[in-house]
Parts: structure tokens; C-alpha cells; sequence
């Protein structure tokens, strides 16, 4: 059990890193997730990528291939980040945004709506 931030829910470290993930999202043994880092929800994290720092991935959201979501960032609702895109710093991805390719996102950016960034 971990609390999210919204009460305690089954969950379990990833062998990979040892951050929390809910037993309701799905994380391959291939990704990373760091021992700050937060995967729940019905999120998706496959492939290579890797969530480390203090960041949260959440809702429905995807993080796929090579894509790294570090630092304070968050990803959620139905927003995906793919290839080898960046989402760091204090950024937000959200709604069903698409980050893809080597597109950055930083800072206190905030990406949402229907928003498509490819690098």
C-alpha cells in the first residue's frame, strides 16, 4: 500500500529504481523509475523511458520508448510523451497533449488541450 496523495492504494516499488507504482498502472521491467518518482493511476510506462527525480506520471497517461520525465514534472490526464522527448524542471503535461520526437518541455512550461510538440 502507498498513499499518492489521495489515500493509501495497492502499490509496489519498481525493480528498477524502486519508485512507487500502483498496482493499477502498468510499467515495464525496461523503464526506470526513480526511488522519488510516482507512476499511478492507469498510467503507462514502457519501453526505455525513464521517471525519476520527483515526478509523477498519473490519469491515463503514457510515457513511451526513450522519453524521460524527471525533476518535478508531472504528466497526467490523457497526455503522452514518446520518442526521445524531455519533460523536466516544474513542467506539466496534461489533457491529451502529445510531446514527441526530441522535443523539450522545462521550466514552469505548461503543455494541455489538444497541443501536439514535436522536436
Amino acid at each position: 500500500m502507498f498513499d499518492f496523495g489521495t489515500g493509501a492504494v495497492p502499490a509496489h516499488q519498481h525493480p528498477n529504481g524502486g519508485g512507487w507504482v500502483a498496482d493499477t498502472a502498468r510499467v515495464d521491467e525496461t523503464a526506470y523509475v526513480g526511488p522519488d518518482a510516482r507512476v499511478f493511476g492507469d498510467a503507462q510506462v514502457s519501453g526505455k523511458a525513464r521517471v525519476y527525480g520527483d515526478a509523477q506520471v498519473f490519469g491515463n497517461a503514457k510515457i513511451c520508448a526513450n522519453a524521460w520525465v524527471y525533476e518535478n514534472a508531472w504528466v497526467y490526464g490523457d497526455a503522452q510523451v514518446s520518442g526521445s522527448a524531455w519533460v523536466f524542471g516544474d513542467a506539466q503535461v496534461f489533457g491529451d497533449a502529445q510531446v514527441s520526437g526530441n522535443a523539450w518541455v522545462s521550466g514552469d512550461a505548461q503543455v494541455s488541450g489538444n497541443a501536439r510538440r514535436n522536436g
